[in-house]
């Protein structure tokens, strides 16, 4: 495994079959991640998109109350910001696990891993 790359919002890292990204913070609006995951796979954390399967886990940790963020609106976000950078479309991702849980900050962690 690699360390983490990124000094912003958006930290990323190579494992073993995959890539994990951590973003810090949450915001309500699922549409502000695709941006933000998207340039930072374009300028910082530049990787080949990959063929096959893919198995995409994305966990939403929050202190507090729990956010108003919608999952399925933001694994959509974070699935259209990784195409093109870690698997070539998102007919690829044969199982998606997303959840949230309550934690000591404010994260989301995207975990993808191509399947064999």
């Amino acid at each position: 495994m690699n360390g983490w790359a990124g000094r912003g919002k958006v930290r990323a890292r190579a494992v073993e079959a995959g890539v994990e990204i951590a973003i810090d913070g949450i915001t309500t609006q699922a549409r502000y991640y695709k941006p933000l995951v998207y340039e930072f796979f374009r300028k910082e954390f530049q990787i080949r998109p990959r063929y096959g399967d893919f198995d995409v886990e994305i966990r939403m940790d929050y202190v507090g109350e729990v956010p108003t963020l919608d999952l399925d609106n933001l694994a959509k976000a974070l699935l259209d910001a990784l195409k093109g950078h870690v698997f070539v479309d998102d007919s690829q991702i044969a199982r998606l696990l997303c959840e949230r849980t309550q934690a000591e900050r404010d994260c989301i962690l995207v975990r993808a891993l191509r399947r064999g």
